[in-house]
């Protein structure tokens, strides 16, 4: 079962799951094809797949970890921007890195994120 959905607390509710837009595979896919980075290409695919990106009607929610988990997770009132980074690849393709700042300094970023106007769409509207 997936960390969002085993943290949730009383009346609260996933509002939308984020994921990584398919060409951070492709990097992944150059290793596996040469065979001395085959074990790096798998610990990608570990990394990729352990990874999570969520929004709740409470918080915005980031866990990484294969063995270990770190999470980062910010209240929706004490979030204070939502930021869209993308070049012009992430123009083309649709990625890009969405920013968010909270109240004391608070950061963190969800990275090759798929649609991050989608994404930032849906936090705001959460406010």
């Amino acid at each position: 079962m997936s960390y969002i959905v085993d943290s949730l607390s009383k009346d609260e509710e996933i509002q939308a799951l984020f994921f990584y837009h398919w060409l951070i595979w492709v990097p992944i896919a150059i290793k596996m094809i040469t065979i001395i980075l085959i074990p790096f290409g798998i610990y990608d695919i570990f990394v990729l797949k352990t990874t999570e990106f969520g929004l709740t009607n409470k918080r915005v929610i980031v866990k990484k970890g294969i063995i270990s988990r770190n999470s980062e997770e910010m209240s929706l009132k004490a979030l204070e921007t939502v930021e869209i980074r993308q070049g012009i690849l992430g123009r083309i393709f649709g990625y890009g890195k969405v920013k968010i700042t909270g109240r004391g300094g608070n950061l963190f970023e969800f990275t090759m994120i798929d649609n991050p106007i989608f994404v930032k769409r849906c936090i705001e509207s959460n406010l």
